[in-house]
């Protein structure tokens, strides 16, 4: 688990619960309510959203969870993202998905928007794989 030596790490092991893990991800697609409605205060509620999710949750108290490893592997690979070059060419094409919906959404092409967004969480659950790999490779390594 990450250590508690600095808050950086506890927000990650907040982070690292699945529940927060889970509806982070799954909330993605709120992101394309404001462009779609052209109510953009809706940023106000979505961005507090985001802002708490990653620490609602009580710390992860295991690494049972797939989404628990993910996330803490995503909290060693942020350290020195130059360490996996496949994690970063996903993230800027996750990025780069997620984009082109919001702009679908703005445009209300809801076939690009729906495409655009699942190929946004396809990528990012790819990610999440690489990470709790990541993950169990660090934690066999320092358990030896």
């Amino acid at each position: 688990m990450a250590s508690e030596d600095n808050s950086y790490a506890r927000m990650f092991r907040r982070h690292a619960h699945p529940v927060s893990a889970w509806s982070r991800l799954l909330s993605a697609p709120l992101l394309l309510v404001p462009p779609w409605t052209r109510h953009w205060w809706w940023y106000v509620p979505i961005g507090a959203w985001f802002a708490l999710n990653p620490v609602m949750t009580p710390p992860a108290h295991n690494t049972s969870s797939f989404a628990t490893r993910a996330i803490l592997g995503e909290e060693s690979w942020t350290r020195d993202p130059t360490s996996e070059p496949m994690i970063l060419a996903l993230t800027g094409m996750a990025s780069t998905s997620l984009l082109c919906a919001i702009v679908a959404s703005y445009k209300r092409e809801k076939t690009g928007a729906v495409a655009c967004t699942g190929i946004f969480v396809t990528l990012t659950l790819w990610q999440w794989r690489l990470w709790a790999d990541r993950f169990t490779r660090e934690t066999r390594r320092t358990a030896h």
